[in-house]
């Protein structure tokens, strides 16, 4: 297992250093899924929502979310982000819809957090749209699926497509 960054030799929390790392390209895709009535993924895809179109709404949340990843976890650095990307896939069968958040940057630290953070946000979102007709909606199995990039190179999360 690698040591943990965030610790100083006393045990404090700390920024880690990233000023002497080279700038590459990295890209993380974070997926979270939202379980719901299969009524309410029925208004979402109907467009039948009173507060509007829940998918868009969504995917602007978990966009402005990545943005503001570091003013929500401590110790993440401010990253000049590249893209971010947020898409939803209904599955009626289920009765869920799974969001996957890609994000990109040429920095000197990676992207994780900011993609889960997208995810994170963009389920809260479709939470609060659909919660007057569905307070049984669950959001989980937020994980990180895909990163590239950085010294460790390109992990793909065991159980996980890449699309």
């Amino acid at each position: 297992m690698t040591d943990l960054t965030h610790f100083d030799d006393e045990g404090k929390a700390i920024m880690v250093d990233v000023g002497d790392k080279a700038k590459t390209h990295r890209v993380a895709v974070a997926r979270a899924d939202v379980t719901m009535h299969p009524e309410t993924l029925a208004r979402i895809l109907d467009n039948q929502v009173e507060k509007g179109d829940v998918f868009a709404v969504a995917r602007l949340a978990g966009i402005m979310a990545a943005k503001k990843t570091s003013e929500l976890i401590p110790l993440c650095h401010p990253l000049l982000i590249s893209s971010v990307t947020v898409e939803f896939s209904p599955d009626t069968e289920h009765s869920r819809v799974e969001i996957e958040a890609t994000v990109k940057v040429n920095g000197q630290t990676g992207v994780e957090m900011e993609a889960l953070t997208a995810v994170t946000v963009a389920g809260l979102t479709i939470y609060d749209m659909c919660k007057a007709v569905d307070k049984t909606m669950m959001i989980g199995k937020v994980r990180l699926a895909e990163k590239k990039g950085g010294r460790s190179g390109h992990f793909i999360n065991p159980g996980e497509s890449t699309r």
